[in-house]
């Protein structure tokens, strides 16, 4: 395919997400850099789709505060934003971000890309697989490691919904209301 050959920007990006706290961390190819920070909310339940979403926000500002002029690939082992940022393809600002629970990152990805749109800048997302050796993909991945321990904290304010506890098997956990949510509570 010929992806570490292409002539523009190329970042790999990588999320982590272990015992409540959330890093991302990218690697651009060619500058042998990367760089991360700690997603904020954890308290308020975590996931991967929002490291994920985090982690190409964070790769596409990086490229922007380089001011590059040319095509841009990230490559990413996971298809979050693939799937998220379809309902606001070629929608224009007529779409609700209400609802989405990653709504504050993903307000940026959206206008970061419609700002490279403007430029006639080209951005180009591709799925790789995940834990297959990608030496580019394992730089990305201990930069979201080296994110979780950061003092860089994105995305931090709290929203207004309603924070639900439970203890399963001896573990506390907290999260808004989802499927799981449903599942354990009791109410009724």
């Amino acid at each position: 395919m010929g992806i570490y050959s292409f002539s523009g920007a190329v970042y790999t990006t990588d999320g982590s997400n272990d015992k409540g706290v959330m890093g991302a961390g990218f690697y651009r190819l060619y500058e042998n850099r990367g760089g991360c920070y700690q997603l904020g909310r954890g308290e308020e339940g975590n996931s991967f789709n929002r490291v994920e979403l985090g982690v190409e926000c964070l790769a596409l500002e990086d490229a922007k505060d380089k001011k590059d002029k040319n095509p841009m690939i990230l490559l990413s082992d996971s298809a979050c934003l693939l799937t998220s940022s379809q309902k606001w393809i070629g929608k224009g600002k007529s779409s609700s971000m209400w609802g989405n629970l990653n709504a504050d990152i993903m307000r940026e990805i959206v206008q970061l890309l419609r700002e490279y749109a403007e430029q006639g800048l080209i951005t180009i997302f591709i799925k790789i697989k995940a834990h297959r050796g990608d030496p580019r993909n394992e730089l990305a991945d201990r930069w979201a490691d080296d994110g979780r321990q950061s003092e860089n904290i994105r995305w931090s304010l709290p929203t207004i919904r309603p924070i639900f506890s439970w203890t399963d098997n001896g573990t506390k956990h907290q999260s808004p209301m989802n499927q799981t949510v449903k599942k354990k509570s009791t109410l009724g």
